[in-house]
């Protein structure tokens, strides 16, 4: 998994190495954090890289791509803190596991669908990833809050791109609005999970290596809410969200991941291209 446009990072805390540096009893917690973080990102990065060559006009094409880009970049960041704790080959957790072993929030593996179901799908993320960097860059854990100032600049430029689009598109034609809502009453349901810890991540907030997620939901809901309803003129679903588990996915999982890992696995012992 390689991303040009972003770096991994540069140091850990005073304590030397970061598996050093993070208390034993933290670090299943933190692992489990950073898996389901890197996972939500490899699988929504290949949903938008789906639009190469589709998007609606070029410019997008090539911005979306560029966005693709940035969170697979994002996810090697946090693979390269896995590597660092339990050795783990960012290339192999990418494309020799099953769907059963990834740990990424259903919203990411649910199809392209269409434009406004993308842009909404992604402003949704993007406004949740803007409040978790901005949250992690005050970790007590160097390369932790290094990953939150590398990626938030990036992140921000998303969320003012996204919500844009999804401004367009609700207030544009009856048409374009209709697709917007419609997204909505899908994505809506799975927003929750976004926001639902891993096992020990309380341990990880006690600590000050990682921001509280029911904090960041509360702001990212004073943030989203109002844009939506408000700016965009749509209405919220009031349908009771599913009780969903990172362990368990849709087959929609299984045939993005068939596709994303054909190659490596065909060519398993390649080391070079």
């Amino acid at each position: 998994m390689t991303a040009t446009n972003v770096h991994p990072p540069s140091g850990q805390n005073q304590s030397g190495s970061l598996a050093g540096s993070i208390p034993q009893e933290l670090q299943p917690a933190l692992l489990a954090k950073l898996t389901a973080l890197a996972d939500d990102l490899i699988v929504l990065s290949h949903r938008n890289a789906e639009w190469t060559g589709h998007a609606p006009i070029l410019e997008e094409d090539i911005a979306l791509a560029n966005i693709a880009q940035d969170q697979l970049g994002h996810a090697s960041l946090y693979l390269t803190l896995l590597g660092e704790l339990d050795g783990t080959d960012p290339d192999r957790h990418a494309y020799f596991r099953g769907a059963r072993e990834y740990r990424n929030a259903q919203m990411m593996e649910l199809p392209k669908g269409d434009w406004a179901f993308t842009m909404l799908r992604q402003y949704l993320v993007d406004a949740y990833e803007v409040l978790w960097f901005s949250g992690l860059k005050e970790s007590r854990v160097t390369a932790l809050a290094d990953i939150a100032a590398k990626a938030l600049r990036e992140k921000k430029f998303h969320l003012q791109h996204t919500a844009l689009w999804v401004e367009r598109l609700a207030l544009g034609t009856d048409e374009s609005h209709r697709r917007m809502q419609d997204a909505l009453n899908t994505l809506w349901l799975y927003v929750p999970q976004l926001f639902q810890p891993v096992e020990g991540e309380e341990a990880l907030v006690a600590a000050g290596l990682t921001p509280d997620l029911g904090e960041i939901h509360g702001r990212w809901d004073s943030l989203v809410t109002p844009f939506l309803t408000d700016k965009c003129g749509l209405t919220l679903p009031t349908e009771p969200a599913p009780d969903l588990s990172r362990e368990i996915h849709s087959e929609d999982l299984i045939y993005l991941l068939a596709e994303m890992q054909v190659v490596a696995r065909e060519f398993r012992d390649v080391r070079e291209w």
